[in-house]
């Protein structure tokens, strides 16, 4: 039996950023792995690091880890492509502009800068936007980021500090200190972080729905767009639960692709491009960025997210002591990656955490509700 201090199950960016924290806390680390480290749930993910803000809970979250995000900025690697690119949320119509307001008011007041824009000022911001818009928000302090390439490095420096990965191995079992994998190889550890994604193998009590995903890649064509666009109805399709919605989500990358989505699909596990669905959200997007639809595509793909009932992950310790949860984030994995690992850490650690845990933990009020409702 291999003793640790520590076992991670799951290497996507999550697992990999839990191991480098408690790595840097000088614990020895293992880190189990079934598939390819980081090519999972992280891999299919755009990439944007942002400030939502559909609950306070969830603001707290997403703006604690974009800052986390920020100290980490100087030591990232090119490979990374951490850019401030900022945030464009993009108003419709009047009642759109009215939800702007609103949350120009709950930035300012957690900190958040944000400005304001009428039509003339987003035309400027980004001319190829169709006319007739009524406005946006600015958020300049997000980011984008390449999601492998970030996870890649978080797990590189877990390594580099003496953890250890198990690859090509899944866990069957992870309970009162022990992890036991599927050759029947058993792990000890005082603490084992369960960062699976979608894979709730060995936690099959946790309240996640599989929510999939459709993403699209242009050519290169650079300097069509300057910031992450999205529409201020992404929020409207984010808080469905069931059915199928699009949004219109843009994104540059540093090579002059652009990356775009997105859809939203729950109940449906096939992997296959949906052609409706893609279609759907292509004209989406065509209707607010017209030039898009000059662009030729150079990759489609799918993926899987993992959602809670209350749009919030679960974090932290579990009724059994030696049990700690990073899942559950939805489209928010890159953005709260290194934030949720280093409040994984301080309660494995028992430190204070940075912000309050308990609207993260497994056992909170609205999950109970859920499931007794």
């Amino acid at each position: 039996m291999a003793s640790f201090d520590a076992v991670i199950l799951g290497a996507g960016i999550v697992g990999s950023a839990c191991a480098w924290e408690l790595a840097q806390a000088r614990m020895r680390v293992a880190v189990v792995e079934a598939g390819e480290p980081g090519g999972g749930t992280t891999a299919a993910g755009m990439g944007h690091l942002v400030a939502m803000d559909d609950s306070r809970a969830q603001l707290a979250l997403t703006r604690y880890s974009r800052g986390v995000w920020q100290e980490l900025r100087p030591e990232l690697p090119e490979v990374v492509e951490y850019e401030l690119r900022g945030t464009l949320w993009v108003a419709a119509d009047d009642e759109e502009m009215a939800e702007v307001h609103a949350k120009l008011k709950t930035f300012a007041a957690v900190g958040v800068d944000a400005v304001a824009l009428d039509s003339y000022e987003m035309a400027k911001e980004e001319p190829a936007l169709r006319p007739g818009l009524a406005g946006g928000l600015l958020v300049p302090g997000d980011a984008v980021v390449y999601p492998p390439a970030a996870a890649a490095y978080f797990l590189e420096q877990a390594q580099r500090l003496g953890a250890t990965l198990l690859c090509g191995q899944s866990a069957v079992r992870a309970s009162q200190g022990e992890v036991e994998l599927a050759d029947g190889t058993v792990l000890h550890a005082g603490a084992i972080v369960v960062a699976t994604g979608v894979e709730r193998g060995v936690l099959h009590w946790l309240p996640i729905q599989t929510r999939k995903g459709h993403l699209l890649l242009t050519e290169r064509y650079a300097g069509t767009v300057k910031h992450q666009v999205v529409e201020l109805g992404y929020l409207k399709s984010a808080h469905k639960i069931a059915g199928d919605s699009v949004a219109f989500n843009l994104q540059p990358r540093r090579n002059g692709q652009l990356l775009v989505g997105s859809s939203r699909q729950y109940g449906n596990e096939d992997p296959a491009v949906d052609p409706a669905v893609l279609q759907a959200m292509l004209e989406r997007a065509y209707s607010y960025m017209p030039v898009l639809a000059q662009l030729p595509a150079a990759r489609v793909w799918t993926g899987f997210r993992a959602a809670t009932p209350d749009k919030l992950p679960l974090l932290g310790p579990t009724e059994d002591a030696t049990v700690f949860l990073a899942v559950g984030f939805e489209g928010l994995g890159i953005t709260s990656a290194p934030g949720a690992a280093r409040l994984v850490a301080d309660s494995v650690l028992g430190r204070e955490t940075g912000i309050p845990i308990g609207p993260y933990l497994a056992s909170r009020a609205s999950l109970s509700e859920t499931r007794h409702g």
